[in-house]
């Protein structure tokens, strides 16, 4: 039994009451962005920053919102929006390669700082109506977003508002968001990789993390749409 706590929990610096609260925060944020289309990885990286050293959440909360993302584009792919997807890519390469020279230097307080300001940005900014869009727009949003995410963690509200000015429709914004977002958080786990981020010394963490987000995704679309038909038109709950 102590051999087993030692293989799931064995997380440096993390009590097994801090990995549980971490896993099951997984699940719910999930459930929360998959019902709603954000917001769960502002939450996220809320509970992670009271629990972790903060030089250490950017690229896990980045691996962990990568697969809820990614989850979420599979199961709302029928509904994304693809047409602005490479200048947004684009733009995330080179924001988020501007931001890995900077970050390296910075001390943990200072971002710390920044993600608490952010979180607050999202919550206390209004959200814009009505924006016109480009491709030159969406190519500079996924530069601005991309560089502010190296050190704030997720960027879903800055994102969300263009995202939702693609198509009026829920299921449309939270496939097309999480496809966005999913890209992103891939690119950026690629530059921690290259700036010599250790995710093995986390791995039990991030599967146990993964996994409940997978679940929370799941339970998140359930809440979105409760009632669907199988193959006999016959509804199912």
């Amino acid at each position: 039994m102590d051999l087993l706590k030692d293989l799931i929990f064995n997380v440096s610096d993390l009590t097994i009451l801090e990995f549980c609260i971490l896993f099951l925060s997984s699940l719910l944020t999930s459930t929360v962005t998959a019902s709603f289309g954000l917001g769960g990885g502002s939450l996220l990286i809320l509970i992670m920053v009271s629990i972790m050293n903060p030089l250490v959440i950017i690229p896990i909360h980045a691996i962990i919102q990568m697969s809820s993302n990614s989850t979420r584009a599979i199961v709302f792919r029928e509904n994304i929006n693809f047409t602005y997807m490479l200048p947004f890519v684009l733009g995330s390469l080179i924001g988020v390669s501007i931001a890995a020279i900077i970050i390296i230097d910075l001390p943990k307080n200072l971002i710390q700082s920044f993600i608490g300001i952010f979180i607050l940005y999202s919550l206390y900014v209004p959200k814009a109506q009505n924006i016109k869009i480009s491709n030159m727009k969406i190519g500079i949003l996924g530069l601005i977003s991309s560089f502010l995410t190296m050190f704030v963690g997720g960027t879903g509200p800055l994102i969300a508002p263009f995202v939702r000015s693609f198509k009026n429709d829920r299921k449309a914004t939270v496939g097309t968001q999480s496809t966005f977002m999913t890209f992103q958080h891939g690119i950026k786990i690629i530059t921690f990789l290259f700036l010599g981020f250790s995710f093995v010394k986390y791995l039990s963490l991030i599967l146990a993390m993964i996994i409940f987000g997978i679940i929370g995704t799941w339970i998140g679309k359930k809440i979105l749409f409760p009632y669907q038909k199988n193959s006999s038109g016959i509804f199912l709950i």
